[in-house]
């Protein structure tokens, strides 16, 4: 941070010789130093607010998500499907500080991996505080929020606890330096060599999260196949409806809320300025756009979703409304700082046709996802990297970003196919590095008879079979005698 000094000297010089003028530049200087001190003092200070209170906004994701995922199953799993989303979080914080941050963001490094700051030693740096690992852990644990959605109501409690594990410590930890460090291979923010002159525009995750958790979800789900009861005989697919529309709704209100720290708050800083101080644009107004463009591409995709699947249904599904505008503010998520509210309207529109597309594929293959996980946060995800590619504007390009590079921006803008081929790699570098390592713990897993449960544990769910008991109950009073009954759906 650039700050103006005092200096007694030279204040000195122009106060003249008299008997006074050193003792009064000594006076006059350090009452400024003092000042301006105090003045870098209150920008660290609203600066590290503005980032913790974003984390906080990102950590109640973690509860929108434990919502929806309960309203999306049957009763008879709701204790197992929420204890996993808190295990997520817990198993997660443990992981993420040991290994996930210094993989993640441990410069000096090379371009694969981070390896600085394990267990937050050195902390805090000249580069990092304590709010920024808590942001980060948020955004870590919520990737593996989205795998947990994909394979539930059908996988043994261990695997979640090796998978959730793996993932922040190591898989989402590895692709978060790739395009957020400033070491990263792919990162924007290199000084020099920068991937297509570009680097990867991904704002707050569509690849680094979004992407990241639907593959390991598409693994899961794809070895363990699908419930007993999801298809037919004839392979016709049959709707194991979730229990409580209430909770998906309220589920999903929370995530929404919860999105205006993920997509704004990954500014990371406020007191930023465009250009001359003392004008009325700076990064606040940056911040205040990326929360219109996000509310606009959740809001459109919602719209879209309602008529779309009531021209295919005849019905107006709010599980499907829900789906649809999560899968909108999934897609505009890479993109959310540097495209025009107009844009984000488009991206919303498109996004909900892509899950509805993506739903339809996953029907016909007999894939099973009771959460839509898979195709939500990764087809959604993956168009919100292209669409970036397509419409990022010139000046929100080099404001967010640096201008001195005259950095590449949206090809339908003008700015040439250069982003687009960095987002194509960036796409093809995740799929394949997820694969690998999710693919292959969850095929061990499989092998080992750890990742499926069996076909009795899943007819009676997991919240009787491994939680001890169902998550609602109620008596009915007959006589004199109580009875003690357990709703089991």
């Amino acid at each position: 941070m650039t700050s103006f000094t005092c200096s007694a000297s030279d204040l000195h010089a122009l106060l003249g010789s008299g008997a006074n003028s050193t003792a009064a530049a000594d006076y006059i200087c350090n009452g400024f130093n003092a000042v301006a001190n105090k003045f870098i003092d209150t920008t660290y200070a609203v600066d590290n607010t503005y980032l913790l209170f974003s984390a906080y906004l990102v950590f109640a994701m973690q509860l929108g998500f434990a919502m929806l995922c309960a309203g999306s199953v049957r009763a008879k799993n709701t204790m197992n499907i929420m204890l996993t989303n808190v295990l997520d979080a817990a198993t997660g914080g443990i992981f993420f500080y040991i290994f996930g941050f210094a993989f993640a963001f441990g410069t000096p490094s090379n371009g694969f991996i981070g390896k600085h700051f394990f267990g937050l030693s050195d902390f805090p740096s000249q580069s990092f505080d304590y709010g920024y690992f808590l942001y980060q852990w948020a955004f870590a644990i919520a990737a593996a929020g989205i795998t947990s959605g994909s394979i539930a109501e059908r996988t043994q409690f261990v695997s979640y606890l090796i998978y959730s594990s793996f993932l922040t410590g190591f898989v989402y930890p590895i692709v978060a330096h790739w395009f957020w460090s400033a070491d990263g291979w792919a990162s924007p923010a290199r000084s020099e060599n920068l991937l297509f002159g570009s680097g990867v525009i991904d704002f707050a995750g569509c690849g680094v999260v979004h992407l990241v958790g639907a593959v390991a979800g598409f693994w899961g789900a794809f070895i363990e196949g699908p419930r007993i009861g999801r298809f037919d005989h004839a392979g016709k697919p049959v709707s194991l409806r979730g229990h409580s529309g209430t909770l998906v709704v309220m589920g999903t209100f929370l995530l929404w809320f919860g999105w205006y720290g993920f997509n704004p708050g990954s500014f990371i800083n406020i007191l930023k300025t465009y250009g001359e101080s003392g004008n009325n644009y700076g990064q606040w107004s940056a911040i205040g756009r990326t929360a219109v463009t996000t509310t606009l591409a959740g809001c459109t995709a919602a719209l879209t979703t309602l008529f779309g699947k009531r021209m295919q249904t005849g019905h107006w599904n709010v599980t499907d409304v829900c789906n649809g505008l999560l899968g909108g503010f999934a897609a505009i998520t890479a993109g959310c700082s540097v495209v025009d509210p107009w844009a984000a309207i488009i991206c919303g529109f498109i996004a909900a046709w892509v899950l509805i597309g993506c739903n339809m594929l996953a029907e016909k293959f007999h894939y099973d996802d009771p959460l839509e996980a898979a195709q939500l946060h990764g087809g959604c995800g993956t168009w919100g990297i292209i669409f970036t590619a397509l419409f990022a504007k010139k000046q929100y390009v080099n404001e967010v970003y640096g201008g001195a590079l005259n950095r590449p921006y949206g090809l339908f803008l003008g700015g040439g196919g250069k982003l687009l081929a960095a987002h194509l790699v960036q796409i093809v570098a995740i799929v394949a590095w997820v694969s690998v390592t999710m693919g292959t713990m969850f095929f061990v897993l499989h092998k080992l008879n750890l990742l499926r449960i069996s076909a009795e544990e899943e007819m009676a769910g997991l919240d009787l079979t491994s939680h001890g008991g169902m998550a609602y109950e109620y008596h009915d009073e007959v006589g004199e005698h109580s009875k003690k009954r357990t709703i089991e759906v």
